[in-house]
């Protein structure tokens, strides 16, 4: 795996062996003079290198003269809604994500609150190349000063939208267990679930960044919150990433969901209450389609990456969206996935329902989703995209982003990843062994 890599998404590396001091300071200098003299919110996840690598950022920042709101530990949501509300010219976020320990980096923010787009994000790379930095001499320098009231004007936001009736929720009074793999949500999410009369079983839930586990919330790294739902006998799982950008939800029975259906609850939830059109990338579940025909809508898909899915539900006036992975975009509150958000919207789903989650879960069609990768050794992404284009070019194919194949009910989308030196093969059938063939017939021609 590439020990730094640098593109839409932002800056993410190993630290020490690829990301390092250096690096944080000469992006955060760019950034600062991409920006332009005036306030940067800064706010980071729980790792352990974050605090380092704040201090760096910090330096950078205010040689080129910005002022800083450090807002702390908090989810990459809460930044993004910081830098809007509080008019700063742009923000960065600490994290890596759902990357292993090792890993950090940078999610830099444009003035509205979005993740910087591909040519803004250009020019700071090009800037940080040539490192023409215009520094400020002594006395005009920035100054940085904490703001401690992000997260509890996040938690506000949430509770004050118009379909999230606490008193509703509090009256079903859920048994939750919480996993935030001791990532920036433990600081959050136990906070809106006490606040929604929830009883909470944490587990994970002290921000040290130190994970217990793989801190991808994908079914296989969630034993051990399956089997405390189970001992527990909750009505759900939760658990968020260490940014708490994303949400994966574990039913009653103590299986996981998936994470594709964290953003079909949510979005049958709100064709529930409004109409107008949702916004997907490529590789989202189908699932979104189907619902959308059900209540007279249309559902738009992007390439994958959030600022693209955000980017086009302003232009399009949506009503909600998001990303496959768990992550849910509700305009309401900010164009930015928001595991918080999402667990009031299911929370208020679960309240109005009469049974369980997975009764609710079974009211909305099924399809399987098969997620593999090919590593990129002596594979060039572009040379195996052009022979998927050939070899199907007799078929369907939509070209929004790498290559997807299209077939009846099911679908294949191969792309090259955003955050790591790898191909992506998502496929998703109606059954697990049609996914899996098409997944494998795709992988053997890629190999």
């Amino acid at each position: 795996m590439a020990k730094l890599m640098v593109s839409v998404s932002g800056v993410r590396g190993i630290v020490g062996d690829g990301l390092t001091p250096e690096i944080a300071l000469r992006f955060a200098q760019a950034f600062g003079a991409f920006s332009g003299k005036g306030k940067v919110v800064v706010g980071r996840d729980s790792r352990v290198t974050g605090a380092m690598l704040k201090d760096a950022i910090t330096a950078g920042l205010l040689s080129v003269g910005c002022d800083i709101l450090d807002i702390g530990v908090c989810p990459t949501p809460t930044t993004q809604m910081a830098v809007e509300n509080l008019k700063a010219v742009g923000g960065i976020m600490i994290t890596a994500s759902h990357n292993p320990i090792m890993w950090n980096g940078m999610k830099l923010i444009g003035h509205a609150g979005l993740f910087l787009d591909a040519t803004e994000g250009e020019q700071v790379v090009r800037i940080s190349q040539e490192k023409m930095f215009p520094f400020s001499s002594w006395d005009r320098i920035g100054v940085k000063l904490e703001y401690s009231k992000a997260i509890a004007e996040h938690l506000a936001a949430i509770l004050d939208l118009d379909f999230v009736n606490p008193e509703q929720i509090r009256d079903r009074k859920l048994k939750v267990v919480l996993d935030c793999v001791c990532g920036a949500g433990s600081v959050m999410v136990p906070k809106l679930l006490s606040r929604l009369g929830c009883d909470v079983v944490p587990i994970n839930c002290e921000p040290t960044g130190l994970f217990p586990r793989n801190p991808e919330p994908l079914p296989e790294h969630l034993t051990e919150v399956c089997e405390k739902v189970i001992a527990e006998q909750a009505d759900l799982g939760i658990v968020v990433d260490p940014d708490s950008d994303r949400l994966a939800l574990i039913s009653e029975k103590g299986e996981p969901l998936g994470e594709e259906r964290t953003l079909a609850l949510a979005t049958h939830f709100i064709l529930g209450r409004k109409k107008g059109p949702i916004v997907v990338n490529a590789s989202t579940s189908r699932v979104h389609d189907d619902i959308a025909e059900s209540n007279g809508v249309e559902v738009i898909r992007t390439q994958v990456g959030e600022i693209h899915v955000a980017k086009r539900m302003r232009e399009v006036g949506a009503v909600i969206g998001g990303e496959g992975n768990g992550g849910v975009i509700l305009p309401d509150i900010h164009l930015g996935r928001d595991a918080p958000a999402g667990v009031a919207l299911t929370l208020q789903h679960l309240a109005e329902f009469s049974g369980t989650i997975s009764e609710l879960n079974d009211t909305l069609p099924n399809y399987v989703i098969i997620k593999t990768k090919v590593e990129l050794e002596n594979i060039e992404p572009s040379q195996a995209l052009d022979k998927i284009r050939s070899e199907y070019a007799n078929e369907t194919l939509d070209l929004t982003d790498g290559v997807k194949l299209l077939r009846g009910k099911s679908w294949v989308h191969i792309r090259p990843s955003n955050t790591e030196p790898i191909i992506r093969v998502i496929a998703e059938a109606p059954t697990a062994a049609e996914a899996e063939q098409l997944a494998q017939e795709i992988m053997e021609h890629i190999k």
